[in-house]
């Protein structure tokens, strides 16, 4: 078992993650799937604001943006409390948790596992919809429509920091950040995208000597 598991280790791949194919086919997605999914969403959520409802045009930017910067802080929160299970938590949640989450930090480099499960993601987008509507009425679409972009965008850097080497420029602090997320300090730096909200919640990387051995492993 152990040498199965340097062999996916080293190839990239993981193990199945379900004995029942079916599943774990669904558990599966290529991470241009989703992107595409949301994107489009948020195009139709912005056309129907813009052709069904009287919302000024800076109005729905404003929505939009606000939306994103929800996204921001939804992404660290599910990270941070969701994702990496407290301690003290039963052991079923744990279960849960790797399955989501913790299965991902063991094979970071498995590109069909960097997204949710399209199917999953469109259920709760539209539950979300739905909520929205119901506190925000018709700026609930806009606002949608900026989460769902948050997400995709989320997508795009989650998977190149793991796929691609970094570049020479200021874009290298998101690849240092997460290497210091995975093979470092896992109670550190949970924003992917950015990380606005670990400075906001201290959570930045104490140790200058775990951003130089991200460094290290980026090389």
């Amino acid at each position: 078992m152990k040498t199965q598991s340097s062999k996916f280790k080293s190839n990239g791949e993981a193990p199945p993650m379900f004995e029942n194919k079916i599943l774990n086919r669904l558990s599966q997605t290529h991470i241009a799937t989703p992107i595409i999914i949301f994107f489009a969403y948020a195009i139709g959520l912005l056309w129907y604001t813009l052709a069904k409802t009287d919302i000024p045009g800076l109005a729905v930017v404003g929505l939009f943006l606000g939306g994103t910067l929800a996204f921001t802080l939804t992404e660290y929160i599910v990270h941070r409390w969701v994702y990496h299970p407290p301690h003290g938590a039963s052991d079923k949640y744990k279960e849960m948790t790797y399955n989501m989450h913790g299965f991902h930090h063991d094979y970071p480099k498995d590109k069909r596992r960097l997204a949710m499960p399209p199917i999953l993601a469109v259920i709760i987008a539209t539950t979300l919809l739905f909520l929205f509507k119901l506190v925000l009425a018709q700026y609930a679409f806009a606002y949608l429509a900026g989460f769902v972009v948050g997400y995709a965008m989320y997508l795009m850097v989650h998977y190149t920091v793991h796929m691609y080497p970094p570049p020479k420029n200021f874009l290298k602090a998101l690849w240092v950040n997460h290497s210091i997320h995975h093979y470092s300090e896992d109670e550190v730096l949970f924003g992917v995208s950015q990380p606005l909200w670990d400075y906001v919640f201290g959570t930045m990387p104490k140790s200058e000597r775990d951003r130089k051995k991200a460094v290290e492993i980026l090389r």
